[in-house]
């Protein structure tokens, strides 16, 4: 673990830099293919990766100014837990979909690819072990279920569909159930392993 508060300060701010400038460059480009700020704010709201990236942004930005102990260890394991998600979809699911470059590739390279890296490493070597309980993998589902109600809800209500594997009209909804139960339980699993790993941590820190 890192010993210095002001080391792990330095990561998560660095960490915050990131998300934000990706989350800037990404809007940018929204923005420059919609008319209005209104309407790229709401095309920009669409995507887990978008609204992930932001409470990365705003915790590791909190930690950066008031230390670790401002964020409970739980938060930032649910927190890990869900950019790992974001990392390993769109590996899976929706990479090369898109042909991008400039502040597009930037903006996709720095959020889905270097985030969901750098989120992890911090948990493993800042974060205070041995506070994740049994049930928490459950209670960070929470977030994931409620965007999919919420991005659900947006495309039965004529909006774009955020993701081609939660579209009905596009695989039908039994796929879609299928993508959402694979996916769910990948990240149940990947959130036990992440338990594991907090109580092994916490062992050998007490044996140290």
């Amino acid at each position: 673990m890192i010993a210095a508060d002001r080391t792990a300060r330095i990561f998560a701010i660095g960490i915050a830099l990131v998300a934000a400038t990706g989350l800037v460059l990404q809007f940018d480009v929204i923005l420059t293919g919609h008319g209005s700020v209104a309407e790229a704010l709401w095309v920009y709201l669409r995507f887990f990766t978008i609204t992930t990236n932001m409470l990365v942004a705003l915790a590791f930005g909190t930690i950066g100014i008031g230390g670790r102990h401002k964020l409970h260890p739980r938060l930032l394991g649910g927190l890990t837990l869900a950019i790992l998600l974001v990392g390993i979809v769109y590996g899976l699911l929706l990479q090369g979909l898109h042909h991008l470059v400039g502040e597009a590739l930037i903006a996709d390279t720095l959020m889905h690819k270097i985030v969901p890296v750098l989120v992890p490493l911090y948990w493993l070597a800042a974060v205070p072990k041995g506070h994740i309980r049994k049930g928490d993998p459950l209670r960070w589902a929470i977030y994931p279920f409620a965007y999919l109600f919420y991005a659900l809800a947006r495309g039965l209500a004529g909006d774009r569909y955020a993701y081609p594997f939660i579209d009905p009209g596009k695989a039908g909804w039994a796929v879609v159930g299928i993508n959402v139960a694979l996916i769910a339980g990948g990240f149940l699993i990947t959130g036990y392993l992440l338990a594991w790993i907090d109580r092994r941590l916490a062992r050998r820190t007490v044996r140290a």
